[in-house]
């Protein structure tokens, strides 16, 4: 007998494309207010952050796009679906914050090198970052469930939550600028956004690589389904176990169930595989699962390359 608890429901499709709209129409809105407020500031750390905005902004069209491609159902030729479309949307979204964090870095270091060229004006810079602070604020309270059950939606969340952190360090510099006059606070803010801009691109690198490698997802125990399956009464062994997912929250399993010849003869084996399948549906997350049943004397010796 097992007693499961119900599995956290994962927000996909329409939901997650209207919480990306939305996400997307406060990020291009307050993209333009900072490229408007650094460029009359004269702020490198107001600029980096609308530029980092906009990369916001082009990532969650992606994801957009992604997500509504993803949607699609499957088809002949695709039978699992688009869902992997989220994972190329993620692996694009990685690139671009790279590509930002290196032209970040690289006017950080010429300002730093002649700061007699700049004069920055911290007031306007102040008022703008907050601007940016609010709608980060709100962004990412709109993505944070999402995120949970989507890569792609996840790599919007990450930028955003980035984007937040970029204007804390943007207030920062700007308050430092009104007190003291020293302008390379400016510049250190945008060196600050750049550092923190590369490992995230590279976490969300991490975790499409490992989608694309088909690996058995983060939070999943392969041996605790195994020992789940074993429960079961004329269960004698697993084998060729492989669990992967399509993209973030959509895991796939496979494997054989041996059972012993009484199960098989009776006419129970449809009932253990409705049980066993829905074990890990509500149990383990995982919605599409394929069981094949053996009779114990025709199962074939486990080979060492499986899992």
């Amino acid at each position: 007998m097992h007693d499961h608890a119900p599995a956290p429901g994962g927000i996909r499709s329409a939901s997650s494309r209207r919480l990306l709209a939305i996400s997307l129409s406060v990020t291009a809105s307050v993209m333009l207010v900072q490229v408007v407020g650094a460029l009359l500031s004269g702020s490198l750390a107001l600029l980096a952050d609308a530029a980092h905005m906009f990369t916001d902004a082009s990532g969650l069209v992606i994801a957009l796009i992604a997500a509504t491609v993803a949607a699609r159902p499957a088809d002949d030729r695709r039978t699992f679906g688009y869902q992997r479309a989220e994972v190329f949307g993620a692996l694009i979204n990685a690139v671009i914050l790279i590509a930002l964090a290196t032209w970040i870095a690289f006017e950080g270091v010429g300002r730093l090198l002649n700061p007699q060229d700049v004069e920055v004006a911290g007031g306007l810079m102040m008022v703008v970052a907050i601007v940016g602070l609010l709608a980060n604020a709100v962004s990412m309270w709109l993505l944070s469930r999402a995120q949970r059950t989507s890569i792609n939606v996840r790599g919007a969340y990450l930028e955003v939550m980035g984007d937040l952190l970029g204007s804390v360090a943007v207030i920062v510099a700007a308050a430092i600028i009104l007190v003291t006059g020293w302008m390379p606070a400016d510049a250190i803010a945008s060196l600050f956004i750049a550092a923190m801009i590369l490992p995230r691109a590279i976490m969300l690198l991490r975790e499409v690589f490992s989608v694309l490698a088909e690996s058995a997802p983060k939070d999943t125990e392969v041996s605790e389904i195994r020992t789940h399956l074993l429960a079961y009464d004329g269960v004698v062994g697993v084998h060729d176990v492989h669990v992967w997912q399509l993209t973030r929250g959509a895991p796939v399993f496979t494997a054989h169930v041996i059972v012993e010849p009484a199960l098989m003869t009776d006419g129970r084996s449809g009932a253990l595989l409705s049980e066993i399948q829905a074990c890990l549906a509500d149990h383990f997350d995982v919605e599409h699962s394929t069981f094949q049943i053996e009779p114990a004397e025709q199962a074939d010796c486990e080979s060492s390359h499986h899992a």
